[in-house]
């Protein structure tokens, strides 16, 4: 019975044993930690010297500026009426006459400006039928240039200018233009047309387009103007033939006062008359040879 509880408790002990984990080998012991040494600054090092740009062999042209917005251009008479409109008629001849590029190009100098007068398409209308056929080529560029005045006119402009206007068709004695005003009323006279401003189409202090329902023809396609005559020179007198020395100082001595020889054309039977008035306070001198004298006593009824 003893034996059999031996065996027991040494069975219990073996089984004990035989369960626990394996014992661990002994850890070293731990190193001892040296305090925290404070981190180290770098050393600053000296940027590297920079090398020279190297200059290309070809060198590129330098970039080009967008360029700013044109300057405006001078008034374009054409686009200023087609945009008003039934001006379609005048439009041609300015093309026709190539007028429109010659106000183009005056027009570029800022220190020139025009005012026009733009007969409507009903003005054309109103003409005659074959009036503007009948006129050449010549006339046509008058025409045109008739309608043009060198100089920007306002409205009011119009009360103070001198008449005759000058036009660009040239003299005031072939081209003679009239105006006079009632108000802001515009009147223009031609000697051929009369007819008022009936609108203002375009005004920029450098032109001036006002519309007109008459086509303003010049007193010289329809009238034969003759220029003015020039003032004539007095005329040498022959000398008198050899006479008499009274004679001739006769002949000098009534001239030289004042004397007048008065020729009559009279109506009656008598054809020419003469009368010799001499200086009453001179001394009398002897009458030249004449063939006859007719001394006539005005009356009443000649």
């Amino acid at each position: 019975m003893l034996n059999h509880l031996r065996l027991i408790i040494t069975f219990l002990c073996f089984s004990t044993a035989f369960a626990q984990s394996p014992a661990l080998p002994p850890q070293p012991p731990a190193a001892t930690q040296s305090p925290a040494q404070p981190p180290q600054v770098p050393a600053t090092q000296s940027p590297p010297p920079a090398l020279a740009p190297q200059v290309p062999l070809v060198q590129s042209p330098p970039a080009q500026l967008a360029p700013g917005p044109a300057p405006p251009g001078p008034p374009n008479i054409t686009a200023i009426l087609e945009k008003a409109g039934h001006f379609s008629t005048y439009i041609r001849l300015l093309k026709a006459t190539q007028i429109d590029n010659q106000i183009y190009k005056l027009l570029n100098d800022s220190s020139q400006s025009l005012t026009m007068f733009a007969p409507s398409d009903n003005a054309f209308g109103n003409l005659s039928t074959g009036t503007l056929n009948s006129f050449s080529d010549e006339q046509k560029v008058q025409l045109v240039k008739f309608h043009i005045i060198p100089s920007f006119l306002s409205v009011p402009a119009f009360q103070t200018v001198s008449n005759p206007l000058s036009t660009q068709a040239g003299s005031t004695v072939q081209y003679p233009m009239n105006v006079t005003t009632a108000g802001n009323l515009v009147n223009i006279s031609t000697g051929i047309v009369n007819t008022t401003v009936t609108g203002t189409v375009y005004s920029d202090n450098q032109l001036a387009v006002y519309q007109v329902d008459r086509v303003l023809l010049p007193l010289s396609f329809f009238v034969a103007i003759s220029p003015a005559p020039a003032p004539s020179k007095p005329e040498k007198k022959a000398p008198s033939p050899a006479g008499d020395q009274s004679t001739t100082s006769t002949d000098t001595s009534v001239q030289a006062s004042g004397a007048m020889s008065v020729t009559h054309h009279c109506a009656l039977n008598v054809a020419v008359c003469f009368a010799v008035v001499e200086d009453i306070y001179r001394r009398r001198q002897p009458l030249p040879t004449m063939d006859a004298i007719y001394f006539i006593q005005p009356t009443k009824e000649k």
